[in-house]
């Protein structure tokens, strides 16, 4: 019975943990949110770099898929330099607002296959597998983390709009053609 009791005690005081995260969650804007964590660090300095920190920070509703800073480590080598630099804000601008969605988006609205369409104009896809979603191929790690103005889904890969996918390979490309 002592260990029932314990155990009753440990879950409500990782429930109570976790409510109480959720709670100060919700006081925070998106960005407020991300500045919050470690593991978003890459994120920020890209949103401020591109000059995102306002919208952001504005009524949404937002949905955004933040990538870890894992994520941006993976992108090709250079990608994420080239990004960052000041005469080619308005690349970074289409990839950071790729990722947000000018909705609020919980994990239970979701459909397998479901389109929508972000802020950059393009549409990510959807897909559910066996309880995994990913997100134009982006596995969320995690899902409906609650801000002042939307909501945040943290996924594992920089989704890429299709204007940028196409751009690195021809980029790419040219390279290889060169190399001949």
């Amino acid at each position: 019975m002592r260990t029932l009791k314990k155990i009753a005690g440990v879950f409500a005081l990782v429930f109570a943990m976790l409510l109480s995260t959720n709670v100060q969650a919700q006081d925070s804007d998106i960005v407020e949110l991300a500045v919050a964590t470690d593991d978003l660090s890459t994120l920020v300095t890209a949103v401020k770099a591109a000059g995102l920190v306002e919208t952001l920070q504005s009524d949404g509703p937002f949905t955004v898929f933040a990538p870890t800073n894992a994520a941006f480590e993976a992108l090709p080598e250079g990608v994420l330099e080239m990004l960052l630099k000041p005469e080619n804000k308005d690349q970074l601008t289409a990839v950071l607002t790729y990722h947000v969605v000018p909705a609020e988006v919980m994990s239970g609205d979701l459909e397998d296959g479901m389109k929508a369409k972000t802020v950059e104009g393009s549409e990510v896809t959807i897909n559910i597998n066996y309880g995994n979603v990913t997100v134009d191929g982006a596995k969320v790690a995690m899902a409906d983390i609650n801000a002042s103005n939307g909501v945040v889904h943290v996924i594992d890969t920089v989704i890429l709009p299709p204007s940028i996918k196409e751009a690195l390979a021809a980029a790419e490309k040219e390279k290889s053609d060169k190399d001949w």
